[in-house]
């Protein structure tokens, strides 16, 4: 009777336990669910550069499936698309995700489980992801990181697929993502301008692109002036 008691209680237990991971799941996908449209439209713009570039659209969906990283894919994309090397373009895709290295390790012991599952759940910790699982006190929430991130992966990937299929019918200079392009970097960069030291550095990263832009191959000036992140590193 006793061995049945405690088994029903672990099986309530086990129950309450997949509510409260379900409840975590829906409240992160609606956390960031007014960011889809925007994270859309980066991926539709991806997926467009992406066939410009020169890859063909599988070859799209499976960078942003592979990489999920939307800054860093742009980066790259940039780089090969002025005729700069692959290590160019991958060393200025790595240093402008190196920050999510920092970003995992701290959601890390929240995500549980053997190594190898905490590194496939650390791929969804993006910054949008990361900023909702955060519960103050070093603290993170798996199930919100889990359901933010699954969603924005979801429509990050779709989208750059139907960027890349369809960009073909777009014309560039007519709905404007020539100019979309670089403004998308212009909209990641001004909302950590509000800090002096960001300031600064950004500051230093044109002066350091705009110096080495006419004398160096293309993409040592976006790898060069990504080193000038350096700066805003602080020990805590």
């Amino acid at each position: 009777m006793a061995t049945e008691r405690s088994n029903g209680a672990g099986v309530v237990r086990h129950a309450a336990a997949e509510r409260r991971a379900i409840a975590g799941y829906l409240a992160g996908a609606r956390s960031v669910a007014p960011l889809v449209p925007v994270i859309a439209v980066l991926g539709v713009v991806i997926g467009y550069v992406s066939v410009a570039t020169g890859l063909s659209p599988a070859a799209a969906a499976l960078m942003s499936a592979t990489t999920f990283a939307g800054s860093s894919q742009l980066a790259a994309l940039s780089v090969v698309r002025e005729g700069g090397t692959i290590a160019a373009a991958a060393a200025g895709a790595a240093l402008l995700a190196a920050r999510y290295l920092a970003m995992g390790s701290a959601a890390s012991p929240a995500l549980g489980g053997a190594a190898w599952k905490r590194a496939v759940l650390a791929q969804l910790a993006v910054d949008e992801s990361w900023a909702v699982a955060y519960e103050g006190d070093g603290r993170f929430s798996r199930a919100r990181l889990i359901g933010a991130g699954l969603l924005l992966y979801v429509a990050h990937v779709v989208a750059t697929t139907a960027g890349a299929v369809a960009g073909h019918i777009v014309d560039p200079g007519r709905w404007g993502l020539d100019a979309a392009f670089p403004a998308l970097f212009v909209l990641l960069l001004w909302p950590h301008l509000a800090r002096r030291d960001a300031r600064v550095v950004a500051a230093l990263g044109a002066t350091i692109a705009l110096s080495l832009t006419p004398a160096t191959p293309p993409g040592i000036p976006v790898t060069a002036a990504a080193l000038a992140a350096l700066l805003g590193v602080r020990r805590r």
